[in-house]
């Protein structure tokens, strides 16, 4: 019985998680960037990150480092035509201490200075899973897992229009709000 019930498991979660060697990540990455827009997330993630059911997430295991992942995620959508990255990063992190997770100094000093061109919105880890949750109900979330063993280190890009800006949009609602209403 136990048996059956491990293989039904992997059988219910094999749609949402496939190891990848780096040139298949990489692929699908590249796949991926044409067809993803804004509202789309893609997520860099520790080995620890949750395996997420929800039908709009795919998750990749990388099997790669986690910083070899973000500069490559970050190269490929700022090479696009279409979205932006919108960086948030786990409000804990700055307070992990380094005799609890060795490694977490560097990774710090490390990720400031690959994502030093970018404003990162920190926000608390259940938050941040709360949005991600609450996008995958209707957008696509590309959940790439690294081989990273330190916690609180994911990176959740949410992309975001590159060629028409929050301020341009606000401006379009203004002038819609303050027109006289179309004939029908």
């Amino acid at each position: 019985m136990r048996s059956f019930l491990l293989a039904l498991s992997l059988f219910q979660i094999a749609p949402f998680l496939h190891a990848a060697s780096p040139s298949e990540w990489r692929a699908k990455v590249a796949e991926a960037m044409p067809l993803l827009g804004h509202r789309n997330w893609i997520l860099i993630v520790d080995s620890a990150y949750p395996l997420q059911a929800a039908p709009g997430i795919e998750t990749i295991e990388t099997d790669s480092s986690q910083l070899e992942v973000i500069r490559h995620v970050v190269e490929a959508v700022n090479a696009s035509i279409h979205v932006r990255p919108v960086i948030s990063m786990d409000a804990e992190l700055p307070f992990v201490p380094e005799e609890d997770a060795p490694g977490v100094s560097n990774y710090r000093t490390e990720i400031a200075d690959l994502l030093r061109a970018y404003p990162i919105e920190s926000l608390p880890h259940d938050r941040v899973i709360a949005n991600i949750e609450e996008a995958s109900k209707h957008f696509n979330i590309l959940v790439l897992k690294t081989n990273m063993t330190i916690p609180y280190t994911s990176v959740f890009i949410r992309l975001d229009c590159k060629y028409w800006s929050a301020d341009a949009e606000k401006r379009l609602r203004d002038k819609m709000a303050a027109s006289p209403a179309p004939a029908p």
